[in-house]
C-alpha cells in the first residue's frame, strides 16, 4: 500500500510546517488528490487515521480530501471535463482520441490549519 508511505511523507511536511510556525497542534489538513495519481481514497485516509494517532500533534486532526474531475483534451484543442476516468469522445468534434490534461496525477497540499 503506498499510500502509506505517501502519507509518512505529508506527515513530514507537516510536522516541518510546525516547527516553521513555532505550532503545536495540527487541527485540519486540506489535500487535493488527482484523478490520475493512482492513489486509493480509502486506503489514504485509512493511513492518515493511523498516522494521526500516532503523532500526538496530529491526534485529532481532521483530514479534507478533494479530488477534481477528470480533463481531457482532444486532437481538435478541446478541453472537457468528464464525471468518469474513461475519456469518451470529444464534445467538439467526435473525436474518440483525448490524453489527459497535465496536473491530474499531482497531489497537493493545500491548506494546513494549527494552532
Amino acid at each position: 500500500m503506498h499510500e502509506l508511505s505517501l502519507v509518512q511523507n505529508l506527515f513530514a511536511q507537516l510536522e516541518e510546517l510546525l516547527r516553521q510556525n513555532n505550532a503545536e497542534k495540527i487541527l485540519t489538513v486540506k489535500v487535493e488528490i488527482g484523478p490520475f495519481a493512482g492513489v486509493v481514497i480509502d486506503s489514504f485516509e485509512f493511513a492518515f487515521a493511523v498516522m494521526r494517532d500516532y503523532e500526538s500533534w496530529a491526534n485529532g486532526a481532521k483530514l479534507i480530501l478533494t479530488t477534481p474531475k477528470p480533463r481531457y483534451q482532444c486532437l481538435c484543442g478541446h478541453i472537457q471535463e468528464r464525471d468518469k476516468l474513461e475519456p469518451g469522445v470529444c464534445e467538439l468534434c467526435g473525436d474518440d482520441f483525448l490524453t489527459p490534461v497535465s496536473g491530474g496525477n499531482d497531489i497537493v497540499l493545500q491548506q494546513v490549519e494549527m494552532e
